[in-house]
């Protein structure tokens, strides 16, 4: 998908402005920040109320600390404008849809606005209605509040503070035909442009395994070029596949689970039932999006919770989920210290029967690997990091319109 170049500088504001939070605190480059592949470094993130980034991030202080820890990791945005991508989020709650007559099928349902030009467009709108992720909680902050009455009732009041800015307004103006003043600038307005912020800048396919793919045998060295061959010959392809590396699917692997679990109303166990969560049937049960591995070694830790903290870790779980399971340690979740929630931080994982569910329902059936096919897998991993994912074409903006600080 192509997007419009201004539209694209205005988002890269907006995506780090904290004036689209309740308490204007938190951005969407706090999780999803340059300098850390696009996600945060952490298993399960600290939202609303945190101070700091990335693995360095506090989990706050006295009445601003986090209510609730993130319960699930921040997904990296490399080339998710990519036209076979139809769904987003871990669980896919996000997708391509005629379903409620706005193109989409999300949380909001009838209730999102018209005009979203693209997935991405609709995802940016959800982060932001989160109470712990970005929107505060009720009686903090008037967005919050809003959020608890409807999600689509927070929505103007964030569009009205941003065209509040004179700024912004003007670049809003220069970069949408349609918007003359102040008052034509909407959430949808909003929304667009952080999408053509993500859509171009996290676009990244110069890999050494593109090279290779075309045309050039010694972009790959012996042992990424063995990890290829073991790649796409024992099984990690039927999931992988493609472009992006990925089938768009939903998979049960058997993760190592942990932390409050993204639950439903009705569930007083601190679980994630992943796909099951959106669609209500029980053979999605356990099952998480397929990402895409490109640029995978700059995104650590993986899964859908951030249980393992390296490639060889994950390539490892892959192998024998069961061993895995068993040899997990709570040591190895990047989790920032929170003492008042260290008492639920990993109790699920008491719980024999459900531990026994997970692994029951495992999709993972590869051949054994040996420690040297580990070592080629995850070199071959590594080959797939762009050569010039790391300098991207706007990064981080040494200001944003609103003056509040940039992370």
């Amino acid at each position: 998908m192509q997007f419009d170049r201004a539209q694209a500088e205005l988002g890269q504001l907006l995506f780090y402005d904290k004036i689209l939070s309740g308490n204007q605190n938190i951005s969407c480059g706090s999780c999803h920040h340059h300098d850390l592949g696009s996600t945060d470094g952490l298993s399960l993130g600290i939202g609303e109320g945190g101070v700091g980034l990335g693995p360095a991030r506090t989990a706050g202080t006295g009445a601003n600390r986090i209510k609730a820890r993130i319960p699930r990791n921040a997904p990296a945005l490399w080339n998710l404008a990519h036209k076979d991508i139809d769904a987003l989020f871990h669980d896919g709650r996000l997708s391509i849809s005629d379903l409620y007559g706005n193109g989409f099928n999300s949380p909001a349902e009838e209730y999102l606005p018209a005009g979203l030009k693209s997935l991405l467009a609709a995802q940016a709108l959800f982060p932001v209605t989160s109470d712990n992720e970005m929107a505060g909680h009720p009686g903090e902050n008037e967005i919050a509040g809003a959020v608890h009455d409807r999600i689509d009732k927070a929505w103007p009041i964030i569009a009205e503070r941003v065209r509040g800015i004179p700024e912004y307004v003007e670049m809003f103006a220069a970069a949408f035909d349609h918007v003359d003043r102040a008052e034509d600038i909407t959430i949808v307005e909003i929304a667009n442009a952080i999408a053509a912020f993500e859509g171009t800048e996290f676009r990244n396919h110069d890999s050494a395994f593109d090279a290779y793919l075309g045309g050039e045998p010694e972009a790959l060295d012996e042992s990424q070029m063995r990890g290829m061959e073991l790649f796409y010959t024992v099984g990690c392809s039927g999931c992988h596949a493609g472009p992006m590396l990925t089938d768009n699917g939903f998979h049960a692997i058997g993760l190592p689970q942990f932390g409050p679990g993204r639950t439903r109303p009705w569930d007083p166990m601190p679980r994630d039932v992943g796909r099951m969560g959106e669609t209500d049937r029980l053979e999605d049960a356990y099952k998480f999006r397929t990402p895409s591995l490109r640029n995978v070694a700059l995104t650590a830790p993986y899964g859908h919770n951030g249980a393992m903290p390296t490639l060889e870790a994950m390539v490892r779980h892959h192998a024998d989920p069961r061993a895995s399971q068993q040899g997990w340690t709570p040591d190895m979740a990047a989790l920032r210290p929170a003492p008042w929630l260290a008492a639920t931080d990993f109790v699920i994982r008491e719980d024999r029967i459900e531990m026994q569910r997970q692994l029951a329902v495992n999709e993972l059936e590869l051949p054994p690997l040996s420690d040297q096919d580990i070592a080629d897998i995850v070199a071959f991993l590594n080959c797939l990091t762009g050569r010039t994912a790391e300098d991207r074409p706007l990064g981080v903006p040494a200001r944003v319109p609103s003056g509040l600080p940039v992370d």
